[in-house]
């Protein structure tokens, strides 16, 4: 299998971060400017969006924080029967409008063909995320979780922001799913290395200079996914 350190033949988990690893870029924000062009009337909620930058910008918020406001302004107060039928759409599309990278598609495929457990580990919301790990065939998929009342959307957290040092709680996790298994990470940002560097291998894929600097020095590979 091609940059891959280290493949061994036993099975292994393959874990792979979502956007900017499998994907060319960020999922969130086009999938709430689609909700948005679908339900046009719901662009009169976004004068919270300002408010909610300025918060993370003056460090009063965090991303997830973040996160959690520009889902609510959007579609805080929906039902989960519309919000499932724009993801299901979102996610349906997204082949056709040539989201995934195909290299990332191809390594993909070899794990599974090499009979190791597929693992999609995102700080994107559970909106959709879940969606896409079906529809490319994985077994487990972790990632940010939203709160519900009912069948409507509260939009708050309900999980901590799957990123960063989260993931390393993620990954200790997934340990006990498959304690017999070795882990491969892939993930692309900086944020992602801390729990690449605790899996049994890693690759840092399409990392910008930041990320490549300390991947070199934690000894992660890096490669170019297109």
């Amino acid at each position: 299998m091609q940059n891959q350190p280290g493949r061994t033949l036993a099975p292994q988990v393959a874990l792979f971060d979502l956007d900017g690893t499998l994907t060319w870029k960020d999922t969130l924000l086009p999938f709430l400017r689609g909700y948005l062009a679908r339900y046009p009337a719901r662009v009169l909620r976004l004068w919270r969006v300002p408010l909610a930058l300025a918060g993370y910008v003056v460090g009063v918020s965090d991303r997830g924080v973040l996160k959690s406001r520009l889902i609510r302004a959007v579609m805080g107060g929906e039902s989960r029967a519309r919000i499932d039928a724009w993801a299901a759409s979102f996610v349906n599309n997204l082949h056709a409008r040539g989201a995934f990278r195909p290299r990332a598609l191809a390594v993909l495929s070899e794990h599974r063909a090499a009979g190791d457990s597929l693992v999609l580990l995102s700080a994107s919301p559970d909106l959709y995320v879940p969606n896409i790990g079906r529809l490319l065939g994985f077994e487990r998929t972790v990632c940010t979780t939203l709160r519900w009342r009912g069948d409507i959307l509260d939009g708050h957290l309900n999980s901590a922001n799957c990123r960063g040092e989260e993931k390393v709680l993620c990954l200790q996790e997934l340990r006990g799913a498959y304690p017999d298994k070795p882990f491969i990470a892939y993930g692309n940002s900086l944020s992602d290395l801390a729990h690449m560097r605790q899996a049994d291998r890693a690759v840092l894929v399409n990392g910008d200079a930041a990320a490549r600097r300390l991947a070199g020095r934690w000894s992660i590979p890096t490669a170019e996914w297109t």
